[in-house]
This record gives C-alpha cells, sequence and structure tokens, in this order.
C-alpha cells in the first residue's frame, strides 16, 4: 500500500516535477527517464540469483532503501545525467522490489490460494495508486516548487517505512542450493517457461496501454475534457480496488488458461470499444462509449493479472524462483520501456492502426494462454485447486 501510494502520487506529477525544478526541457526530461528505465532492465534478473542464494527478504528491504536513496537525489538532480541516475535507482529498485515481491507471495500463500493473495494485493495496490492519484491532484492544483518537492520527501520516507516493515515478513528461501539446478541456464532451457513469459508480456503490454495510450486517446483524438485523463485512471483503480475479489471469488473452480485467455480477449474487446469511440458525434456518447471501453478493459485486467502472477509462481521449482520470477518481472519491465515511444508511435501512425495492433496483441495472449493449456500443467489446474 505505502508502494502504491507514493507511486500514484509521483507519477502524475514526474515529468511537471523536473520542468518545475530543472532548467531540462520536456523532451530531455523523457530521454532521461527512458534511458533510466532501459539501464535498469538488467537489474530484474541479478537480483533473482540474489533471491535464490539469500532469500526475497534481503533484497526486498534493499530495494526500498535504494529507492529511498533515488527519490531524495530527485531533490538535488539538476542535470540530465543526475535525473538519469536517480530516475535508475528508483526503476531498478522498483523492478528488483517487484521481483522478490511474487516469490514472497509465492511462499506465504498456500497452493490454490494464490490466486486470492496475488488478487488481494492487486486490489490494495490499485487503491493506493487511487488515493495517490487524488493526492497528486492536491499538488496540482497547489503548483509550487514546494508542493513538487514535499511529494518526493514524503515519497522517500514511505520507503524507508516500507525498509522497517519488511523486517517483520519472513524471508523465502529454498532449502536447496540453486548451483545444484545450473542457475539460469535451467530457466531459459524451460521452453514451457518461456512460453509463460511470453503470455506475461501481451498482458503487460495491456497494463501500460491505460498509463500511456488511452489518456492520449481520449483527450487529444476525443477533445474529451482534461479531466477525462485522470477519472479513467481513477475508475480503473477502483474497479480492481472493489471488484477484484468478488469477480476472482466466482472465477473459483474455473480453469486457469482459459479465465487467461478470456482476460486477454476482454483486452482485445475492450480496445474496439476505444476505436468505436471515434465514430461517435455527441460529446456524451463519445463519453460513454470510452467509459464503457475502460470497464471491459479493466475486466480483462481482473481476470489476466492475479491468474497470470499465480502461474509463474506455481510453475518455478522453488529453489530457482527467484531467477524465474525475475524473468517474469523483466517482461514487465521491457513493456513498461518501450511502452510510451512504441504506443505513441502507433497513435501517431493513425487511431486504427494503434487500437488494432494492441487488439492483435491480445488475440496473440489469448492464443499463448490455450497454448500453455495444453503443455503446463499448472494452467490446467482450476482456480482454488490446491
Amino acid at each position: 500500500m505505502i508502494d502504491a501510494v507514493g507511486t500514484g502520487v509521483f507519477i502524475p506529477v514526474s515529468m511537471l516535477y523536473f520542468v518545475a525544478t530543472t532548467s531540462l526541457s520536456l523532451v530531455q526530461v523523457g530521454a532521461a527517464l527512458t534511458t533510466a528505465a532501459l539501464l535498469a532492465l538488467p537489474a530484474g534478473p541479478i537480483a533473482g540469483g540474489l533471491v535464490d542464494r539469500y532469500g526475497a527478504r534481503p533484497v526486498l528491504r534493499v530495494a526500498n532503501l535504494v529507492q529511498a536513496v533515488g527519490f531524495l537525489g530527485y531533490l538535488f538532480a539538476g542535470g540530465v545525467w543526475g535525473v538519469t541516475l536517480c530516475a535508475w535507482l528508483n526503476s531498478a529498485g522498483r523492478a528488483v522490489f517487484l521481483g522478490g515481491y511474487g516469490v514472497t507471495v509465492a511462499a506465504l500463500a498456500e497452493p490454490g490460494q494464490r490466486e486470492r493473495w496475488f488478487g488481494l494485493l492487486g486490489s490494495v495496490r490499485n487503491l493506493g495508486y487511487a488515493v495517490g492519484g487524488a493526492l497528486s491532484a492536491v499538488a496540482l492544483g497547489v503548483g509550487t516548487t514546494s508542493a513538487y518537492a514535499t511529494i518526493v520527501v514524503v515519497n522517500a520516507l514511505s520507503y524507508l517505512a516500507a525498509f522497517a516493515l519488511m523486517s517483520r515478513v519472513p524471508n523465502a528461501r529454498a532449502e536447496d542450493r540453486p548451483e545444484d539446478l545450473r542457475g539460469w541456464g535451467t530457466v531459459l532451457r524451460d521452453g514451457r517457461y518461456l512460453l509463460l513469459v511470453a503470455q506475461q508480456l501481451c498482458v503487460a503490454i495491456s497494463l501500460f496501454a491505460l498509463n500511456v495510450l488511452i489518456p492520449v486517446y481520449a483527450t487529444v483524438t476525443l477533445a474529451l475534457p482534461g479531466w477525462t485523463a485522470g477519472a479513467l485512471f481513477t475508475l480503473n483503480a477502483v474497479l480492481i480496488g472493489v471488484g477484484q475479489g468478488f469477480v476472482l471469488s466466482r472465477l473459483t473452480g474455473r480453469v486457469r488458461s482459459r479465465v487467461l485467455a478470456s482476460g486477454h480477449l476482454l483486452f482485445a474487446t475492450g480496445y474496439l470499444i476505444f476505436l468505436a469511440a471515434d465514430r461517435a458525434s455527441a460529446s456524451g456518447v463519445v463519453l460513454a462509449v470510452v467509459l464503457l471501453g475502460v470497464v471491459v478493459y479493466t475486466l480483462g485486467e481482473i481476470f489476466a493479472a492475479p491468474v497470470s502472477a499465480a502461474v509463474a509462481a506455481d510453475a518455478s521449482p522453488a529453489p530457482l524462483r527467484g531467477r524465474y520470477l525475475a524473468l517474469n518481472q523483466l517482461a514487465v519491465s521491457l513493456a513498461g520501456a518501450v511502452a510510451p515511444v512504441a504506443l505513441s508511435g502507433l497513435l501517431s501512425v493513425g487511431d486504427p492502426v494503434a487500437w488494432l495492433t494492441l487488439t492483435g496483441t491480445s488475440v496473440l495472449g489469448a492464443a499463448l494462454a490455450a497454448v500453455a493449456g495444453r503443455v503446463v500443467v499448472v494452467t490446467r489446474r482450476r482456480i482454488g485447486e490446491a
């Protein structure tokens, strides 16, 4: 919750913060943040080996400290390289945290209950995003340098609080030595798991569409009011926060691979609804169609995200779970790094190109989930089945 509130507060104001507190242009800030995200990609796989060797808790605590240092550094970063360095610390720390986090959840959750716990924690995270987004709106309303600096300081302190809280979490560590399974060689030769990673990449691409493509499309192409972008993000967060547990309880007993495929197809349906919004004439109808698209898109996220996380954890052997989940998280980090450039580029070519490309990606994800249902044993289990 702490991580999500901090992220939800800072992400909406990140570009504005650097423009307001440094002499950098918007293009320079964007280039610095993108470079940092790309340079941070190796951090997750490296941390996966450390998780397997030393357990998840110390790695998670270090990740929190790294992010605290990174945010405090924003107070003093004035040039491109300073912003890039601090952003790299935050991107690397976040990638490390999310990789070790999945190992801890898998260790603490009973078999058959992992969808429930990944779903619950996803709900908490999205409620945190909603709270953070509301707080960022207050900061934007104030609009002073001091308001932006306060966000950064509070965010840094929140990571120190998370560092302290993590001391009470059991250390998830397998008894077997990972060297006996030849480490990364075993992971990279596991073709069935690579199939799950490819499916996870399709999920991740869809998840980043909400942050990158949908707000721009709604406010620029459809000419909806500026508040629409924040409202759509908040609607998504609230629907997941409130509805995830309810929907997962109704999905108990369903085959995992079929739920995954259904999630991808719901994503695809949402994209086609967004495309149809451009064909409406009245602004009220356009807004109604966009809201419908967000609801369908969010339902796809509720179906796919927790099941994909649970399957990735169940399909990895405990002695190498850190490496396996780091590879799975790498797909998410890669999607996050390239999404701003790729999705904005597609939108500049034309709205149909962007939405149909995303639709095709989701159809591919559904096909990969269906194939996984035939060759990966854990995807044939039913939700709630131990």
